[in-house]
């Protein structure tokens, strides 16, 4: 049986995905292979470094799943799905099962290696990928990098950091910048950023799929694009509502909801620069920060109250809630240590800041938002 390889690297931090399934490893490369470096590598050659293994094998499954239940465990949220935890404390072994998924992990901790085992293919990938990513946020985080919970637009290397909660209008500064001015899209919601060497702060992505609603995809002029690819038979990513699937073969883009929380399209990195024409960045430099708010209705303005970064602003383990460090791939907090956050947040203190009121208008945002921050006429 062949075996297939990937290999990531981001600044100098490198993980290599291996499997027997070339889907598993096609899907890595899919999903990074834009905002960070992916290429094929021989698995006879990988000896060394971190390293992800993947398989897909009913059998290993079971037996992980087994040995997890009759361990003593513990039981947590990860990626928003029940996970079992058992550690081995003699071996140190990490194992864990997440039944809904039918998926089983194995991981030591200080050895660079997690193995994922699952039913199907696509879980096991979608996996694969997201703990790639955590064993590469493991080596930035060490290596001085801290995340920022912010959107991120690039110019010529010049870096637009969006910031806010969840509402604020984040996706949609970047978005109205990069499609109606040509802007490239560095991060959609995380930027792992570092005090750079010039003196300033030098940028890279976070990458993951996009969430964005039904009625942005409208008032991009993107919705109808996005029906016509999936009617040929291309898809979103499948972590999508199956709710959103059917509103945008129907035509219908009107905001879904559900219980407070607006349902949206999920969109792969790839498929903003294929589908929308929107290039991607793999780095940059922060040149100014924009704090957005949106009123429905509101013509574009500066707001008189200003708002600064605060800690907040900063992912922390403390704050992460997706993507916790159940397998102790980091070895720093999750959002970098306390002296890189302070030094980031010193540097990006001395940069203009925006705070701005945005309407539904996209172009009328977007032509406000370039001449706010300089990056368009």
């Amino acid at each position: 049986m062949s075996t297939h390889a990937v290999r990531l690297e981001s600044a100098g931090a490198a993980v290599t995905v291996i499997s027997t399934e070339q889907a598993v490893t096609d899907w890595s490369a899919r999903y990074f292979g834009t905002w960070w470096k992916a290429t094929e590598a021989d698995p006879a050659s990988v000896c060394t470094g971190a390293l992800v293994t993947a398989g897909v094998d009913n059998r290993e499954y079971d037996a992980i799943a087994l040995a997890v239940t009759q361990s003593p465990h513990t039981s947590t949220t990860y990626a928003r799905a029940r996970l079992l935890l058992a550690t081995d404390a003699s071996g140190g072994v990490i194992r864990a099962v997440s039944p809904e998924g039918a998926l089983a992990y194995r991981a030591e901790p200080g050895m660079p290696r997690l193995d994922v085992v699952g039913c199907r293919t696509e879980d096991v990938a979608t996996a694969t990928a997201r703990l790639a990513r955590e064993m590469v946020r493991g080596l930035l985080l060490r290596d001085g990098w801290s995340v920022l919970h912010a959107s991120a637009v690039v110019q010529d290397g010049r870096t637009v950091l969006t910031f806010g909660g969840k509402g604020a209008g984040k996706t949609t500064t970047a978005l109205a910048l990069a499609s109606r001015h040509g802007l490239s899209l560095l991060a959609n919601d995380r930027v792992f950023v570092r005090p750079g060497e010039r003196g300033g702060v030098d940028v890279l992505p976070w990458p993951s799929a996009a969430a964005v609603g039904l009625g942005l995809l409208e008032a991009l002029g993107w919705f109808e694009t996005a029906r016509e690819r999936m009617e040929a038979g291309e898809a979103l990513h499948p972590t999508q509502d199956e709710r959103v699937t059917e509103a945008l073969l129907a035509g219908d883009s009107t905001p879904l909801w559900e219980r407070g929380k607006e349902l949206k399209a999920q969109v792969f990195p790839d498929q903003f620069t294929s589908w929308f024409g929107v290039p991607l960045a793999t780095e940059g430099e922060a040149a100014a920060l924009v704090f957005p708010r949106i009123e429905a209705g509101a013509a574009p303005a500066v707001e008189e109250t200003s708002r600064v970064l605060g800690a907040a602003d900063f992912m922390s383990g403390a704050t992460e809630d997706r993507y916790p460090d159940v397998f102790a791939l980091l070895g720093v907090d999750g959002g970098g240590t306390v002296a890189a956050r302070e030094n980031v947040a010193q540097r990006l203190a001395e940069l203009p800041h925006h705070s701005v009121l945005l309407g539904h208008d996209m172009a009328a945002n977007a032509d406000f938002l370039g001449k706010v921050t300089g990056l368009a006429a």
